[in-house]
């Protein structure tokens, strides 16, 4: 059997994780660049490592209530299938491997604002729910303007540059 390997983080009270091949890197909340008008789970944006990155407020999607003056927070770096996001939690936790027989599917995944969760690891001591964040993404009302307006960013510097 192979096991899953996954960064766990903390948001409420709950651990989540997503597989580690979509993360890039865990940094603290800096500099966030807020921009008026957006949905309220979008922070805004913050430059990682030369690249303008969304942050997404992963509480307020799920617990409606904002994690950003947590002082643990932190900012999960990842690639979706669509773009990069960042996914800012309370606390980055772990990398665990998590064997294929602890992973139940659940069947939250036809409940539409919840199609993200694909998984559940039952762990002897803890449960973590695991995030497919191409999923998440593409769940978010309003994220492919965001989408547009960063690719348009990405040309005036092109051409700028």
């Amino acid at each position: 059997m192979s096991n899953e390997k996954v960064v766990v983080f903390q948001c409420g009270n709950e651990d989540y994780a997503v597989p580690i091949e979509h993360v890039v890197s865990i940094e603290k909340l800096e500099q966030i660049n807020p921009i008026p008008h957006l949905p309220n789970y979008l922070i805004g944006l913050m430059k990682i490592r030369g690249e303008l990155v969304p942050i997404i407020d992963f509480e307020q999607i799920l617990y409606n209530r904002s994690g950003v003056n947590n002082e643990n927070a932190r900012v999960v770096t990842m690639h979706t299938q669509d773009m990069s996001i960042g996914i800012l939690v309370k606390e980055a936790k772990e990398i665990l491997d998590i064997a294929q027989e602890d992973l139940k599917q659940i069947g939250l995944v036809n409940y539409t604002k919840t199609r993200y969760f694909t998984a559940v690891a039952n762990l002897e001591d803890r449960m973590i729910t695991i995030v497919d964040p191409s999923i998440l993404v593409r769940s978010l009302e309003g994220i492919k303007d965001i989408q547009s307006y960063l690719e348009r960013v990405k040309k005036e510097e092109q051409v700028n540059s």
